[in-house]
């Protein structure tokens, strides 16, 4: 499956996530000739265990993962252990009515998707569910002819120099970060998976997390 980066708006000292940020940014695509396709979400349920029951060794908790180009499949990820899961999207109906674990929070991911040439971006904020509190800011680049992440390392990183000018131009307040988990540690390889996805949307709340504890 094509390959993507998923990057998350880094402001600058002093400064906060806002919706005029967002504004911004997709005008910034539409400047570079992005071709708005529609809207686009994911979401990030936090778990954690109801301790009845239990004995043993179990998770104290992890991540779920919904993404929107695997509807019929739900991820999970235990991050302390680099354990990543692909399971039937009926799992949560499951969780649900063993009682074992309860959600904590869910974050969602929302905003629109756009066409460039070989490219497909989604810029979207990201906010608890039921709530318009807006509490940062992601962007999906997701490049279609390759699934290798060694092959398209240089397409990926050329586009992001394009980007970051682009960007420059507007002297917006922060700007878009890739870090790249280890994807090895999680049993990955090169060959690009929606797996690969939820490891970086789990690097992305870390990431998300710190900037606010930051700013506290």
């Amino acid at each position: 499956m094509p390959l993507k980066w998923v990057l998350h708006w880094q402001p600058n000292a002093g400064t906060t996530v806002n919706s005029q940020i967002i504004n911004e940014v997709t005008q910034v695509v539409e400047s570079i000739n992005g071709i708005k396709e529609g809207r686009w979400k994911a979401t990030i349920t936090f778990y954690k265990p109801l301790l009845r029951g239990f004995g043993g060794e179990y998770p104290r908790d992890f991540l779920g993962i919904a993404l929107p180009e695997q509807p019929n499949k739900y991820y999970l990820i235990i991050r302390p252990l680099r354990i990543v899961l692909e399971a039937d999207s009926t799992i949560t109906m499951i969780m649900e009515k063993l009682q074992s674990y309860k959600q904590r929070v869910s974050l969602n991911f929302e905003g629109f998707q756009y066409q460039l040439g070989d490219f497909q971006l989604r810029v979207g904020k990201v906010l608890p569910n039921q709530s318009e509190n807006l509490r940062g800011i992601v962007m999906e680049v997701e490049y279609l002819p390759i699934s290798s992440m060694e092959k398209a390392r240089q397409i990926m990183e050329e586009f992001m120099t394009i980007w970051d000018q682009a960007v420059l131009k507007r002297a917006l307040p922060g700007h878009f970060v890739h870090m790249e988990p280890n994807f090895g540690e999680f049993g990955l390889g090169d060959q690009y998976t929606s797996q690969h996805t939820a490891v970086q949307y789990a690097a992305v709340m870390a990431q998300l997390i710190a900037t606010v504890q930051g700013r506290n």
